[in-house]
Order: structure tokens, then C-alpha cells, then sequence
């Protein structure tokens, strides 16, 4: 059954949340998956979209992690399950680029968005690196296996704090998630299980005032993780200045998205509601990325 294998996949037991070391690739793969799946679960649990039976509990060092498991009470919780073990195929095939959970609220207008919670990746073999972008410091590692592991807990330690102190989210939300994939190894006719062909939009319009958070990002040497969340600018007035950076129009490259400066110049943002966009002329010479979208989107009962 697809949702067991999963659950077995990113089963996380006390001792070995992450791995204990990582040398080769296969380990790396394993430490991506599972910072990832346990990123979307903290993400999930405490924005309140699935009930507390949708989770199991593990431990980090002092933190109490929820992660997502199969729940037969509630199929929403298996529709994520489904996607994550979608980006998973993705990620051992080594297509994935990039994973955007996206909460939206009117079924007609998906791409107007109240909040974006994105995840790059990237497969190296140039060795580690850690920059948490909100804060005025950098951090270099090595191969280490504890560097990678504290830079690890780190990242879920602020993703943890970052939600536990966003505003609520809308009763209505409506949840879909993107892929957006490297175009030069990716086979016109992939599809990962859960997912189908997508639309490459290249703008996205925010419900009021969007805010750029930078969480961090976490290279094992093999594979690297980066995470970035958009949301309302309201929802974020407890957080402290340095974890956020605040815009009157948040741009982010490419359809919105975060990709990098030197893969492809472009002008399309996240815009406010009430800022009119006009696509630039250059549109037309641009690449397009393959993307997928889940084959059916989630809506979650939380009135």
C-alpha cells in the first residue's frame, strides 16, 4: 500500500531522527527526505490543517516533532502523504528542483495566494555548506555528519518557532502543491505518483501584504534543502525584525519562485492584490519549467 511504504520511509524513531552519518549519496538521500517530510509535518501541524490522530510523535534533542501518518479518519492527511512520497520518486531520480506547498482561498483563483512555503534542492558533490539567510551570520561546515545534523535541527528549530508565532490562516484555505523540475534531466513525460502535467503560470498575486521569510538552508555534501515561506505581513507583527524581510512588493525570480540569479533573469513577481502587473517583454524568450500538480487539490475542514 502506497501510504505504508511511506509511512515506513519516513518513519522516525528517537535515536535516529537523522542519520546518524552521511558518506555517501544513499545516506544523504535518506537525511533530504526526512528533513523534508518532517518540514511539511511541522508546517501541517501547526497551521491546524489535519487533527491530532493525523500525527505520531518523535523526539530531536528537546524537541517534541509531529509527524504525519496515516489516518484513515481523516483522507486529507493521505492526499499530503501521497504528495510527499511524490517528491520523494522526484528527488531519487534526481529531477525535483523545487517543492511549493502553496494555501490559496478562492477554488476559481488559485493563483491568488495567502501564504507559500517553498523547498529547492539541489545534487552536488562539492561539499557542505549551511547559510541561514535571516540571520546577519553565515555558517560554513564540512562533511561532518554532527555539523549536518545540528544545521538540521537548527532549520526545524526555526521552522517550529516561525509557526508557532504566524497569525491564523483563513477557515477556507485550500492546499495544492507544485513541482518544478531541471529541465535538462527530466523526461517530458514524468509524472510522479499523486501528480500530474501543470501550468506553469508565471506570476502569483498575494492577498494583501506579502512578507519573504528566509528558514534556511542545509547542504550534506550530496544534496542540499532550502526552505523559504511567503505570507501575510499581518500574521508575522511578533516575530522578531531579523527573521523576516519586508517589501512593499516581495520579487521573487522566476514565476514568483526563488530561483537562483544565474540560471535565468526574469522579471515576474509575487504581487499584491491591488498592484496591476504587466509581464515583461522578454516572456517569450523565456524556458519554461516542466511542472506538476497534484492530481486533486486538498481542502481542509477547519471551521
Amino acid at each position: 500500500m502506497a501510504t505504508a511504504q511511506l509511512s515506513r520511509s519516513i518513519r522516525l524513531h528517537k535515536e535516529t531522527v537523522f542519520p546518524s552519518q552521511i558518506t555517501n549519496e544513499h545516506e544523504s538521500l535518506i537525511m533530504v527526505k526526512k528533513l523534508f517530510a518532517t518540514s511539511i509535518s511541522c508546517i501541517t501541524y501547526l497551521r491546524g490543517l489535519f487533527p491530532e490522530s493525523s500525527y505520531g510523535e518523535r523526539h530531536l534533542d528537546d524537541l517534541s516533532l509531529k509527524i504525519l501518518r496515516e489516518d484513515k479518519k481523516c483522507p486529507g492527511s493521505l492526499h499530503i502523504i501521497k504528495w510527499i512520497q511524490g517528491c520523494f520518486d522526484a528527488l531519487e531520480k534526481k529531477y525535483l528542483h523545487m517543492a511549493v506547498l502553496t494555501l490559496y482561498t478562492n477554488p476559481k483563483e488559485p493563483e491568488k495566494v495567502t501564504e507559500i512555503y517553498q523547498f529547492k534542492f539541489k545534487y552536488t558533490k562539492e561539499g557542505a555548506a549551511m547559510d541561514f539567510d535571516s540571520s546577519s551570520t553565515s555558517f560554513e561546515s564540512g562533511t561532518n555528519s554532527e555539523d549536518i545534523k545540528k544545521t538540521s535541527v537548527l532549520l526545524i528549530r526555526k521552522l517550529y518557532i516561525l509557526m508557532q508565532n504566524l497569525g491564523p490562516l483563513p477557515n477556507d484555505v485550500i492546499l495544492t502543491m507544485k513541482l518544478h523540475y531541471y529541465n535538462e534531466v527530466t523526461p517530458n513525460d514524468y509524472q510522479p505518483p499523486g501528480f500530474k502535467e501543470g501550468v506553469n503560470s508565471h506570476v502569483l498575486l498575494f492577498e494583501g501584504e506579502p512578507v519573504n521569510l528566509q528558514v534556511g538552508l542545509v547542504s550534506t555534501g550530496f544534496h542540499s534543502m532550502k526552505v523559504k515561506v511567503t505570507t501575510e505581513a499581518t500574521r508575522v507583527s511578533d516575530l522578531e525584525n531579523n527573521l523576516y524581510q519586508e517589501n512593499s512588493t516581495t520579487e521573487i525570480a522566476h514565476q514568483g519562485l526563488d530561483y537562483d540569479d544565474d540560471e535565468e533573469e526574469c522579471d515576474n513577481h509575487i504581487e499584491r492584490m491591488d498592484f496591476v502587473y504587466s509581464q515583461q517583454s522578454s516572456e517569450s524568450s523565456r524556458k519554461k519549467r516542466k511542472v506538476s500538480e497534484p492530481v486533486k487539490v486538498f481542502i481542509p475542514n477547519r471551521k
